[in-house]
């Protein structure tokens, strides 16, 4: 995988509690930070990072291209904007947030762009978020194969997303599962409870394991301090077939996010 597997989420984070999360995610071994345009925290993201004393070189930080900035004549200028709250020469990841149909600008000049801001050192990579199989055949056909690293979808054991998953699987596209935990759904459901229990485990812990046992990378947020070092502790579980099987027949299509206008006809 070209992205790293596990990463803290800032979406919903504002002012210090943005400021506070990050600072605590580096400290207990964080090394990678999912970010965008629209959360309005980049400069708090920025500020954590420069406090925190880590290399910017062991950093793996990521943003997203809010549809507004989408024209060419934009996108390069607002990543740079960016790169300014964010206190840094590049992000090593930038993402188109949502394909937004219909809001006027054509995919091929919003991924032509982003690759531009590729060419121009602004982010290492580049890829998508909420993109379906078919505007994602459409972003690969814009900017060529290979060149798109992750789709950043929503996923979650109620929300398994097979045919999507298969997919980016088959093209070599990461899956980035962002709400993984179904928005703290998942925290109360007794099947997950069941194993978390045998695991000596957290339910978060087990959602976690299961999305990294899958391929997936995840990005989950917390303000707690215990709650990020808990997570993190994910990395370190395996799930048996038969724990991983329990979790599969959980799947209910309960998507959480799609907002009008922004997202695509899913699959």
């Amino acid at each position: 995988m070209s992205i790293p597997s596990f990463g803290v989420g800032t979406f919903r984070l504002t002012g210090q509690a943005a400021i506070d999360s990050v600072r605590n995610a580096l400290d207990v071994g964080y090394r990678a930070v999912d970010t965008a345009q629209i959360y309005g925290n980049e400069a708090e993201v920025g500020q954590a990072i420069a406090a925190s004393g880590v290399k910017r070189s062991e950093l793996f930080v990521t943003t997203k291209i809010w549809t507004e900035n989408y024209a060419k004549g934009k996108l390069v200028a607002s990543l740079r904007d960016s790169l300014q709250k964010l206190r840094t020469d590049y992000v090593d990841l930038t993402l188109i947030h949502w394909p937004a149909p219909g809001n006027g600008v054509a995919l091929a000049e919003y991924m032509e762009a982003l690759a531009e801001a590729k060419a121009l050192g602004l982010t290492r990579q580049i890829g998508v978020s909420n993109f379906n199989i078919e505007l994602t055949r459409q972003a690969i056909a814009a900017v060529g194969k290979g060149e798109i690293a992750t789709n950043q979808i929503e996923l979650s054991p109620y929300l398994q997303s097979h045919k999507l998953t298969a997919f980016l699987k088959e093209q070599g596209i990461a899956v980035t599962s962002y709400m993984t935990l179904a928005y703290g759904k998942v925290l109360k459901d007794p099947v997950l409870a069941k194993i978390a229990d045998k695991h000596q485990a957290t339910v978060a812990q087990v959602t976690l394991a299961w999305a990294l046992q899958l391929g997936y990378a995840v990005i989950p947020s917390s303000t707690k301090r215990e709650n990020l070092a808990s997570n993190l502790l994910a990395r370190n579980m395996t799930l048996d077939a038969g724990d991983m099987a329990q979790i599969a027949a959980l799947e209910r299509n309960g998507r959480e996010v799609s907002p009008e206008g922004l997202a695509p006809a899913w699959d």
